[in-house]
């Protein structure tokens, strides 16, 4: 497993939920973290307060990652104020539910934007840095939507179906340079995202419950740590959907 002492991070939807523990649990692990954010500027700047705290350094940075030219701004920022990104946790997104019948275009691509265009933007621009350096861990926060359909609707397991095959093309593009790639599918993690839900509940799990933030971000860690694993999709999702 690889020291990631003074390794940056940058962690896209990092104020809250899953991205906030994953910040946390990679400096812990001693990486320097860059906390992006759309709108919740408040809680992006008590995950910045959290990892200082712990002795590593932070910076909060506000982006629409669904925009090129937010995002190029973005990491010119975290390049200037912690150094060139080893590890890109992608994410950032949304899962607005409605019913099948009133589903638009118009939900359609802001769904596709938010989840799938962003991590292939952010990636895009981080990739040189890690090329030059052959160092670099891209994450991708997939669903059990991907391997399901999951409850939300098509839009959302569209988007998170395309982050897993943009996931397995970098990691079949990248293996020889030292990049890896992997995805995490999982289900019904309890965060404000799921909880504002109706239609999800904890008895849909085998296990009988929720999934913690912190259970996917050791999983985000483990990831950023191994440079053998590349391509593999990690499924912490209760029983829900069971792989060989």
């Amino acid at each position: 497993m690889a020291d990631l002492t003074g390794r940056v991070a940058l962690v896209t939807g990092g104020s809250r939920g899953i991205g906030a523990a994953s910040a946390v649990a990679l400096a812990r692990a001693g990486c320097d973290v860059a906390v992006n954010y759309l709108r919740a500027a408040d809680d992006a700047a008590a995950v910045v307060r959290e990892i200082e705290a712990l002795g590593r350094r932070a910076v909060a940075l506000q982006a629409d990652v669904s925009r090129e030219d937010d995002v190029a701004r973005l990491v010119r920022e975290c390049d200037e104020r912690l150094g060139r990104v080893d590890v890109l946790v992608n994410n950032a997104g949304i899962n607005p539910s409605k019913p099948l019948a009133e589903l638009t275009l118009a939900d359609w691509r802001a769904t596709i934007d938010a989840n799938l265009t962003s991590a292939f933007l952010v990636s895009q621009a981080v990739l040189p840095g890690m090329r030059e350096r052959r160092f670099g861990r891209l994450i991708f926060l997939s669903s059990v939507a991907a391997q399901t359909g999951g409850v939300i609707g098509p839009h959302y397991a569209a988007s998170k179906a395309g982050m897993l095959g943009l996931m397995h093309s970098y990691a079949n593009l990248l293996a020889k340079e030292g990049i890896t790639s992997n995805g995490i599918a999982p289900a019904l993690i309890e965060t404000e995202m799921t909880r504002s839900n109706p239609r999800v509940r904890p008895d849909l799990i085998p296990i009988g419950r929720f999934g913690t933030a912190d259970e996917v971000a050791d999983i985000v860690v483990m990831l950023a740590s191994n440079g053998y694993m590349t391509g593999q999709t990690i499924s912490p999702n209760g029983g829900w959907y069971m792989t060989s």
